[in-house]
């Protein structure tokens, strides 16, 4: 079966657009993501208008605050602490990567942890190791959707292999996945003989970026595979699966595009409806 996260962001969506319509029915102070813009990377730009779109289609509230290039590290700062001290902002976004000799973890850990609805705060990381209450990193967040939808809910007996241990995508999901009772395995650039322990796997999370890394030799007949990988070959994009050589023998399996992708939006709106319910909360 090849799951589209595109379609199931487009029923989750439409679950947070009913809850938003009644919100606007009763007058109430309607969710709102501020996303904090440097400088004129095309990409960046691109997935920020995609998040604007996003909140627009589901009716949450959407700044978006574009600041200079050669903008200094103390001036970033001061924006993204009056988004902090701003009562009607819920949600808070520094699209990465920053230019040049802006510190971005600096950035980020300016951003006040009940607005950081990526969930790159230290403070958020440390909720999730310590099974706390915290945002959770919305490109995990959606594998785990993912994962749900296709009845894989709780993971008991189950073993995943992740491909990769970033603090993004690797680390978050792994954890995620032990949540859920599975048995966890970890790979990465120094992992002796990867395929043999990719093969045993029930569920392969593939987060490496190495366009069309994974063949059919990785992927143990049934397996589930996500591929979180987003790769430009060419001005196409490439997943780390080779989806051709991978899906006949996977019992479910994630495109690129139209996989993980698009719950990655889906989870920061999501996250932001959550972090509004927890301000209005303890108003």
């Amino acid at each position: 079966m090849i799951l589209y996260g595109s379609e199931l962001a487009v029923k989750l969506q439409g679950q947070m657009k009913e809850k938003i319509d009644r919100l606007i029915e009763q007058g109430d102070r309607l969710p709102c993501l501020s996303v904090i813009l440097v400088g004129d990377n095309p990409a960046s730009q691109s997935y920020v208008r995609s998040k604007a779109n996003a909140c627009h289609k589901i009716g949450i509230e959407n700044r978006t605050i574009h600041l200079p290039a050669d903008i200094d590290q103390a001036e970033l700062e001061k924006v993204i602490q009056a988004e902090n001290e701003n009562p009607k902002v819920d949600g808070i976004l520094v699209q990465l990567p920053l230019p040049k000799g802006l510190d971005e973890k600096a950035a980020l850990l300016a951003i006040s942890p009940d607005k950081d609805v990526d969930g790159l705060h230290p403070a958020n990381a440390g909720a999730l190791v310590l099974d706390r209450e915290g945002f959770v990193p919305c490109t995990p967040k959606g594998v785990m959707a993912i994962l749900k939808e296709a009845g894989l809910d709780d993971l008991s007996g189950k073993r995943a292999v992740v491909m990769g241990r970033s603090n993004l995508v690797g680390k978050p999901v792994g954890l995620l996945l032990q949540k859920k009772n599975a048995t966890v395995t970890t790979i990465h650039s120094r992992t002796a003989h990867a395929a043999d322990i990719c093969k045993e796997a029930d569920i392969l999370i593939a987060a490496i970026g190495k366009p069309e890394y994974v063949t059919k030799d990785f992927v143990k007949p049934g397996a589930v595979v996500i591929d979180v990988g987003i790769n430009r070959v060419d001005g196409k994009l490439k997943g780390d699966v080779l989806f051709s050589d991978v899906e006949p023998i996977a019992s479910v399996i994630t495109p690129v595009p139209k996989g993980v992708g698009p719950m990655t939006v889906c989870m920061l709106l999501e996250n932001t409806i959550e972090a509004w319910k927890k301000h209005e909360e303890n108003k």
